[in-house]
C-alpha cells in the first residue's frame, strides 16, 4: 500500500513545486530592481551639526562630495583636502551649497542641509570650473509675466554651449543593452521638449548617425563620470554637442510613479535639458532641479522652458 501511495505523493509535491517556481522567481527578482544598499551619501547622517573648527571622522567624504558637484576645490597648497578638519574652505563651500538651494547660509551642516545633500540626484555638477551659474538667475534672468515681475533661476553650462541652428532637429538612438521598457518613456520625453521648444526629435535609422545616444551604465562605464551604485547619482548627460545620456543601471527604474523606483520619463526630461544646454535650476518644482525622488513624476516647468528660450534667443 505504501508503494502505491508514494508515487501519488511525489506527483502532488512536484506539481506544487512547479506551480510555485514562477511566483518565487517573481518575488525575488522583479524587473528593473536592484538590491537595497546603503546610499553612497549615507555618511552625511553622522556629520549633522558639524561646523568650522570640528574634526570628525567622515568630513573628508563631505569634501569629496562637494568637490564632485563643484563646490570644493583641491589645490596643490590645500593639504587639508583629504583630512577630517572642517576648515574655512569647507565652510565656504557649504555656504555656497546652501545659497544655491535656498537654505540658511550658515556654513553649518544643519538637518535641512544634510537632508538636501542626501537626496538622490543627477550626477552633473552644479558648479563647473568655478562658474556658479545656479545663482546667475537671481541677478540677471528677469522677465515680465503678466502684471508681476518674475525671476528665473535656470542656468547654463560654462560658456553657454548650444546646438547650432543646423541642428534644431536632433536624432537619437539607444545603446545596446537598453531595456525595451525604457524606450517609450524616453521618446515621450523628447516629444514633451519638442512641444515646448523650437527643437524636433526623431529616432535615428542607425545608431552611428544619432546626434544623441541613450543607454544604461554601471559604476565606471567609460565616460569619465562613474556612477556610485544604488542611490547617490542616478543619471547624467553631457552639454551640447556631446549628446550622451546615461541612466545608472544599478537603480530601480519604473514606467510611471512607482514607490521605491525612479520614473524613466521624468529623469529623461531632466537629462534632455542638459543635452540641450541647461544646467541645474534653483527653482523648486523645475525639471532641472538636481534632486530626483522615487515614486514621483514631474513635467516641464515654466523656468525650464524660459531657460531654453533664453539660451537660443527664440
Amino acid at each position: 500500500m505504501s508503494a502505491k501511495s508514494f508515487p501519488r505523493f511525489s506527483l502532488i509535491t512536484l506539481g506544487l513545486i512547479l506551480a510555485l517556481i514562477p511566483l518565487l522567481s517573481h518575488a525575488t527578482t522583479p524587473p528593473h530592481s536592484s538590491n537595497q544598499k546603503t546610499s553612497p551619501f549615507g555618511f552625511l547622517n553622522h556629520l549633522q551639526g558639524c561646523h568650522k573648527g570640528d574634526k570628525v571622522k567622515g568630513i573628508h567624504e563631505l569634501k569629496t562630495y562637494l568637490e564632485q558637484f563643484g563646490y570644493y576645490h583641491k589645490t596643490k597648497n590645500n593639504s587639508q583636502a583629504n583630512d577630517d578638519d572642517f576648515d574655512e574652505l569647507l565652510e565656504s563651500a557649504v555656504k555656497t551649497y546652501q545659497q544655491n538651494y535656498h537654505l540658511k547660509a550658515t556654513g553649518t551642516l544643519d538637518a535641512e542641509t544634510v537632508s538636501k545633500m542626501m537626496m538622490p540626484r543627477c550626477g552633473v555638477a552644479d558648479i563647473i570650473n568655478g562658474t556658479n551659474s545656479m545663482q546667475s538667475g537671481k541677478k540677471n534672468n528677469h522677465h515680465r509675466k503678466g502684471s508681476f515681475h518674475a525671476v528665473s533661476h535656470y542656468s547654463f553650462f560654462q560658456n553657454a554651449p548650444k546646438w547650432p541652428t543646423s541642428k534644431y532637429h536632433l536624432t537619437y538612438g539607444f545603446l545596446p543593452g537598453t531595456p525595451t521598457e525604457a524606450m517609450s518613456p524616453v521618446a515621450q520625453a523628447f516629444r514633451t521638449w519638442a512641444g515646448n521648444t523650437h527643437f524636433t526629435f526623431s529616432q535615428a535609422q542607425a545608431l552611428s548617425n544619432a546626434d544623441i545616444t541613450i543607454g544604461f551604465g554601471s559604476m565606471d562605464h567609460g565616460d569619465g563620470s562613474s556612477f556610485d551604485g544604488t542611490g547617490g547619482t542616478i543619471a547624467h548627460a553631457f552639454a551640447p554637442t556631446d549628446g550622451r545620456f546615461h541612466y545608472d543601471a544599478d537603480e530601480p527604474w519604473s514606467v510611471g510613479a512607482t514607490p521605491g523606483a525612479y520614473d524613466l520619463e521624468t529623469v529623461a526630461l531632466h537629462e534632455i535639458g542638459h543635452l540641450l544646454g541647461l544646467g541645474h535650476s534653483s527653482v523648486q518644482g523645475a525639471i532641472m532641479e538636481s534632486g530626483i525622488s522615487q515614486g514621483v513624476t514631474k513635467g516641464l516647468h515654466a523656468d525650464d522652458i524660459a531657460g531654453i528660450k533664453a539660451l537660443y534667443n527664440v
